[in-house]
């Protein structure tokens, strides 16, 4: 077992699929000589050549479109968008066909293709290249929406996205790309789409977070541990849609409050169904009302500032006192 890094993990799964699947492909800007500019492709040109990894013009309409042809004719595209800012040059295609299909053709049809984007904040970026925008895919039926928190969670979800008969949408924060190593098992290993993790079990509160917001999650549960005494449950939730409802009622049923934690903004974002989702499942339960710490509703507000608008620890410790005092 080798402790990896995101981009690495993300290479195994990859590399691991291809050798597996000889119709699992990979086509992007700049994934085939130049190993992708964040160098989760690299090597797999000189392995598979250029019919398999597959260097596309700028153009992110022609990527997703050239796909889902790719897809319809029995082959299993891995796209990547090089930034997820970029990616509404390929929305229609995404909304209008890759999600459709299944339905469009009563079946006979399905997109089996996955479109892993980089997003987020963290690395002082500029604008188009740190935004949090999972909200506009889980809103779209016949999409799955899958973001994973860390290398181990990264390769297996990869590998399961990859399989899987329908498209799914794949979330990569750049943040984690480089955060740290896990150790991630030589042998292939899969995780369920849809279902949510428990990182931490605790009696008093539910944290729900996903993503790069999973890290500081755990800081802020471990610091109202220490000063407080407060067992906090944590919940990694991996997929955003489907979402797995159950576990988030189960716990919030057990603890009576929760605090949600994401990197998009605030208003209309997963946070609020995943809070409608808990009132639906455990409302009985609730002893105080549901806090949501999320990026505010403001445009992209420039690297300088971007600590100033993203999540931190202070924040969703303030929130978590707020509820268990309420």
């Amino acid at each position: 077992m080798a402790k990896l890094n995101m981009v690495k993990a993300l290479n195994l799964a990859l590399l691991q699929e291809m050798e597996r699947d000889a119709d699992v492909l990979v086509i992007g800007e700049d994934v085939g000589v130049d190993g992708g500019v964040f160098r989760v492709t690299e090597d797999l040109h000189r392995k598979f050549g250029a019919k398999r990894v597959i260097d596309s013009p700028l153009a992110e309409a022609a990527i997703i479109g050239t796909s889902i042809g790719m897809a319809l004719y029995g082959l299993k595209p891995v796209c990547e968008i090089q930034f997820s800012g970029f990616a509404f040059q390929c929305f229609h295609q995404i909304e209008n066909h890759a999600a459709r299909y299944r339905m469009r053709s009563q079946g006979r049809f399905h997109c089996q293709m996955v479109v892993r984007m980089p997003y987020g904040g963290g690395v002082r970026a500029i604008e188009h290249h740190s935004e949090s925008e999972e909200q506009f895919y889980a809103h779209i039926p016949g999409l799955k929406m899958v973001i994973p928190s860390g290398p181990r969670t990264a390769r297996a979800l990869l590998v399961s996205a990859i399989r899987d008969p329908d498209p799914v949408i794949f979330f990569e924060a750049k943040a984690l790309y480089h955060a740290g190593r896990e150790d991630v098992p030589d042998e292939i290993e899969t995780l369920p789409i849809g279902r949510a993790r428990l990182v931490r079990e605790g009696s008093d509160l539910t944290i729900i977070a996903y993503g790069a917001m999973l890290r500081l999650a755990q800081e802020a549960a471990q610091l109202l541990h220490d000063e407080d005494g407060v067992a906090t449950e944590l919940i990694d939730l991996l997929t955003i849609s489907p979402l797995d409802r159950e576990t988030l009622t189960a716990s919030v049923g057990k603890t009576g409050r929760a605090v949600i934690v994401h990197e998009a903004p605030k208003s209309f974002g997963p946070g609020a169904e995943i809070a409608a989702s808990i009132m639906e499942g455990a409302f009985l339960s609730l002893e105080a009302p549901i806090r949501r710490v999320a990026a505010y509703d403001v445009p992209f507000v420039g690297f300088a500032r971007e600590k100033a608008n993203v999540p931190d620890v202070s924040r969703v410790v303030a929130a978590a006192r707020e509820t268990l005092a309420f």
